[in-house]
């Protein structure tokens, strides 16, 4: 048998491979594609994976019209509210105006700024763009009470943007308000933390032989005596996991309200008791791991032709 040859694993892509520094990533919405409705994303918490039956009804399937059984991840949706509201001037901040009212629960968990002195919406002028600090309203998913907070962009010229926060500021937006099912989606946060790992598991390196020195499962070398340096190249030892990363082109195949089908008993969960969407495939990170969802950057062909009923959930 010949020798085993592959490319190397481990994509060099992402440096320094270290734990990231916040839950909730930044995203540059300029770029995200934008979509019928006003918000570009929406911040949610990963419920756990499970199958679903569903009826394939994509156009020339070799399954059209059958039942069959699919990967799925449950995604929960708790309600957001707007914290407050941020002015760019030459793709700087000029301003911020906070909120008028906040929870008592945002109050208790989170240190507020004094409003003294705050602007009014209206009186800021001469900007170049708008976006919304919004808030999730963790304590009605059963898992946490701090709440989430992320900048989230607007869809829009500058009066549709101000007119659409004057009438949801103080007031919950829902997930439906922002997308819709059958939409194509990306998913963004951290990955499930893994502590300090080996060059095999890590990179994926090749297992060297049973007779090697100082070692199998390790690099054979690190590199030359001159120049006297390792290279970051080299599959070394060290931090895995817990890594900001991007699920590309999930289609979201149902979208439920809370109470309308709850769904209970999710391992390291528990139970579902906010709005909620089904979305075909796996998801980055472990249960309860919030994430920012947002259109699809690159939408394919392939996953926007898909077209699941689900039938059942098991």
């Amino acid at each position: 048998m010949g020798s085993r040859s592959a490319p190397r694993k481990g994509s060099l892509q992402i440096w320094p491979r270290k734990r990231a520094e916040k839950f909730l990533p930044r995203v540059n919405w300029n770029a995200i594609k934008p979509t019928s409705k006003n918000l570009r994303g929406f911040i949610c918490y990963k419920v756990g994976m499970k199958s679903a039956i569903v009826k394939d009804n994509t156009a020339n399937s070799m399954t059209q019209g059958k039942k069959i059984a699919v990967p799925i991840t449950i995604i929960s949706c708790p309600v957001m509210k707007i914290f407050s509201i941020r002015f760019y001037k030459n793709q700087k901040v000029m301003t911020e105006v906070l909120a008028e009212h906040f929870d008592k629960e945002l109050k208790r968990k989170l240190k507020l700024p004094k409003n003294s002195k705050k602007p009014e919406l209206d009186s800021v002028k001469d900007f170049d763009d708008i976006s919304v600090i919004c808030y999730s309203v963790a304590k009605t998913t059963g898992i946490k009470k701090t709440p989430d907070i992320s900048e989230i962009g607007l869809v829009g010229n500058s009066d549709d943007k101000i007119n659409w926060i004057k009438e949801k500021i103080g007031k919950e937006i829902s997930v439906s308000d922002v997308f819709d099912a059958g939409n194509l989606v990306d998913l963004r946060g951290l990955t499930k933390a893994k502590g300090f790992q080996g060059p095999i598991k890590r990179f994926g390196a090749k297992l060297r032989s049973h007779k090697s020195e100082k070692g199998v499962r390790r690099i054979g070398s690190i590199g030359p005596w001159h120049p006297a340096r390792t290279t970051f190249r080299v599959a070394m030892a060290g931090q895995m996991g817990f890594h900001t990363r991007v699920t590309n082109n999930k289609k979201i195949l149902e979208m439920k309200k809370s109470g309308e089908s709850a769904i209970k008993n999710i391992k390291n969960f528990g139970d579902v008791l906010t709005d909620y969407i089904i979305v075909n495939g796996s998801v980055q990170g472990p249960a309860k791991r919030q994430l920012i969802l947002t259109s699809a950057l690159r939408p394919t062909k392939k996953q926007s032709k898909k077209n699941y009923d689900v039938v059942e959930i098991v």
